[in-house]
């Protein structure tokens, strides 16, 4: 059930964002800051209320609440910030992707090495893989003229279905992601 809400969670966001922008003719600027603003309330809500942004200690109504309010806003505001760098900024889905993993890789790397509490790694890191996944989906999914490699929609969003599942189902067998420790120096 968790990871079948994450999924429509995405597409519910990229359908918001899509809309403002295309529909209602916000700018990928303004959609990114509202979205950011957004996200770093509900941060801030979360650990004045909790002492804690650790997702690990969900254990309360309220922490699940706040919880998918930053999944809803992590997921609009990736969505903005992938569209704003490859079309707004015209960094190509290519240049984009290298951005957003290169950041990705650089918080690993600083969480690693204790420059970078563990949740807030885990927090930044998420926030930066939606626009990731936007950028790697519209580069598999675009046509060439447009940028992408024209592998089309369907079977882009059936190939990143196929990645989840199977992703899911290693880690609810292996149990790599299950931790015996609260990684929560900093935000504990």
């Amino acid at each position: 059930m968790y990871w079948l809400a994450v999924v429509l969670i995405s597409i519910v966001d990229t359908l918001i964002t899509d809309n403002l922008v295309d529909n209602l003719g916000v700018p990928l600027e303004i959609t990114a800051v509202v979205f950011a603003v957004l996200l770093t309330g509900t941060f801030t809500a979360w650990y004045r209320s909790e002492r804690t942004l650790s997702i690990h200690t969900i254990v309360t109504s309220r922490r699940e609440a706040l919880y998918w309010a930053a999944i809803l806003f992590t997921f609009a505001l990736g969505t903005a910030a992938g569209d704003l760098l490859a079309e707004g900024l015209a960094l190509g889905y290519w240049g984009s992707i290298v951005i957003f993993a290169g950041l990705i890789a650089v918080i690993a790397a600083a969480s690693t090495w204790s420059w970078l509490s563990p949740i807030l790694a885990f927090w930044f890191a998420y926030i930066l893989t939606r626009p990731l996944g936007a950028s790697l989906g519209d580069y598999l999914s675009q046509a060439p003229d447009d940028g992408g490699l024209g592998l089309g929609k369907v079977f882009t969003s059936a190939l990143f279905l196929a990645t989840i599942l199977g992703l899911v189902a290693y880690l609810s067998v292996t149990k790599r992601d299950v931790s015996d420790r609260d990684s929560g120096a900093l935000l504990r």
